[in-house]
């Protein structure tokens, strides 16, 4: 699945139980060349995204049921509704998935990111 997000692109694979979609984008006037962008993931029963990371400041608040994060060099952690996360710009997101194989689970990401670049970059 690709959707164009602002000015980037942001590619989900769809076979991997996510689906993202954008919220709003919105400039930042007092930060110049920065935009903020928001948007609501979900990830179905066992649902996942592979490795990745933002180059954003990435703040997560989950909604519903729970997640399981990872970056390269830290724990992992389980967030569950009502629970938050973060993200730098460096970290690598080595793990992000639906912490249920039997419910879903929705979570809302914000992302201060530069402006006319992709909010997801797919690594291997």
């Amino acid at each position: 699945m690709s959707a164009t997000v602002g000015f980037g692109t942001l590619s989900v694979a769809a076979e991997d139980g996510a689906k993202v979609t954008p919220l709003m984008t919105k400039d930042l006037p007092d930060y110049p060349g920065k935009e903020g962008l928001m948007l609501s993931v979900e990830y179905q029963p066992g649902g996942s995204s592979p490795i990745h990371r933002h180059d954003a400041n990435a703040f997560v608040y989950v909604l519903e049921g729970a997640i399981v994060m990872q970056v390269k060099g830290g724990e992992e952690v389980t967030v569950a509704a009502g629970e938050t996360y973060y993200e730098n710009p460096s970290d690598i997101h080595l793990i992000s998935r639906n912490a249920s194989k039997t419910n879903s689970a929705k979570f809302i990401v914000v992302l201060l990111k530069k402006k006319d670049t992709p909010a997801v970059i797919p690594l291997e």
